[in-house]
């Protein structure tokens, strides 16, 4: 189990009980990874205190990231099977040995899902969070029908995960990326109750959110090739015709003779589609 953690010492306690309990329920032989990006919040206490030899630290320096401390994790094990959860608690530890079962009855990957029948979210969330993951899920789904890709909960085999082309995660969505890379094409999903976050501080940032925009595209063109530069440049050359009407909108207001207003407009679009396409 390889669960990445940023300033993320509170839940350790709590969090390893409940796995405690699911190996003595399940039979499940659990060995647990945290692998932290040098928080310094008391974490090696935390986990050297709840005293199990099947939970170890790992201690990144130098290097952040959820996905890339999610790939770290997994290269530094042994084991078949692997499954991810978050350390925050929003990922019920006891549908681990569901996502296993998923597993042995023949997926490549299985998905923890808030949106199947049976799953559902926190009383916390509220619309925007609502929204916002559903657009997620959405501008994800040509690389897959499942209905919940983004919720950070699954488990693979080692060998699905030694078998990706390219690994090469931005921002939070590993889940999505292994999903892609990894060619998996028998992804099946089980219902969890998605929880609020209980300790700590949710990373979920506007930085975060644009990442996920710069992952879709590198996987965009990692599935699509060719189609998807094209898709780009039109995309871009679109934003142009939105760009050079608010230019000669503004000219305009602003008192431009309206031949003055519109050579305005047309530098402007020109400037901006020159920018978004060398920035591409």
């Amino acid at each position: 189990v390889i669960i990445p953690t940023f300033r993320e010492a509170e839940n350790v306690r709590p969090l390893v009980a409940r796995l405690r309990q699911v190996r003595e329920d399940s039979g499940l032989s659990l060995f647990v990874t945290f692998v932290d990006d040098d928080s310094r919040d008391g974490i090696d206490e935390a986990v050297r205190e709840v005293g199990e030899d099947w939970v170890r630290l790992i201690v990144r320096h130098g290097e952040r990231g959820l996905s890339t401390a999610v790939v770290h994790g997994i290269e530094q094990t042994a084991h078949e099977v692997i499954v991810v959860m978050d350390a925050d608690l929003s990922h019920p530890p006891e549908r681990i040995p569901d996502l296993v079962r998923g597993l042995a009855d023949g997926a490549d990957m299985v998905f923890g899902s808030r949106y199947v029948a049976g799953g559902s979210t926190g009383a916390g969330w509220g619309l925007f969070r609502w929204l916002n993951s559903r657009v997620a899920t959405l501008l994800a789904r040509p690389f897959t029908r499942i209905k919940d890709p983004m919720s950070g909960f699954f488990a693979l085999r080692r060998s699905t995960f030694e078998a990706a082309e390219d690994l090469n995660p931005v921002g939070y969505k590993i889940g999505l990326e292994l999903l892609v890379k990894c060619g998996c094409g028998n992804v099946t999903e089980v219902p969890i109750r998605f929880e609020d976050r209980v300790h700590g501080e949710s990373k979920l940032s506007l930085a975060e959110q644009l990442r996920y925009i710069r992952h879709l595209r590198r996987l965009y063109i990692h599935s699509f090739h060719h189609f998807a530069e094209i898709v780009q440049f039109a995309v871009v050359g679109a934003s142009g015709v939105v760009v050079n009407l608010a230019a000669l909108t503004l000219g305009l207001l602003a008192g431009m003779p309206r031949s003055v207003a519109v050579a305005f407009g047309i530098g402007v679009s020109i400037t901006s589609n020159f920018l978004l396409n060398r920035r591409f």
